[in-house]
């Protein structure tokens, strides 16, 4: 059964719910971020090394974790988006401004955003993200074959 949650205008695009969520991290804002979350309770979140969370509640209990810490400077770099009429997968590879003994520092992490479109609007329904390697992860692409 889906959680009470209150309205929020509908979102045009995954892209639109995409660019929210990020900008939420980046300023640390839990409801702006809990405002792109499907109101289903089995949506998912998997934080890079972390575990499977699932549930409105959870994720947003492991967001207010993270944000005790501070905002994340994390922006969705080279977006790749599968999108039907009603669902979009977008794999981005994210990079985020850590700061390090050096200075700000690049980190990598390679993440999946799963969205649905809901009588809401679109919205997020799973987010899971991996760590990437020290330095920008090189994509690897098959070449379409050509039949004669």
């Amino acid at each position: 059964m889906p959680s009470a949650k209150p309205p929020h205008a509908p979102l045009a695009s995954p892209d639109d719910i995409e660019q929210q969520f990020y900008e939420a991290l980046q300023q640390g804002d839990i409801e702006k971020l809990m405002a792109v979350w499907s109101d289903d309770d089995d949506i998912a979140c998997v934080h890079p090394g972390g575990p499977r969370v699932i549930g409105a509640a959870a994720i947003r209990a492991s967001f207010d974790a993270m944000f005790a810490n501070g905002a994340i400077n994390a922006h969705a770099e080279k977006v790749r988006r599968v999108v039907t009429l009603s669902s979009a997968v977008h794999s981005v590879l994210e990079r985020v401004q850590v700061m390090t003994k050096e200075g700000p520092q690049s980190a990598w992490v390679i993440a999946t955003n799963v969205y649905m479109k809901t009588a809401q609007g679109w919205r997020l329904v799973a987010h899971h993200a991996s760590p990437g390697t020290p330095r920008e992860v090189q994509e690897i692409v098959e070449t379409a074959s050509v039949l004669h």
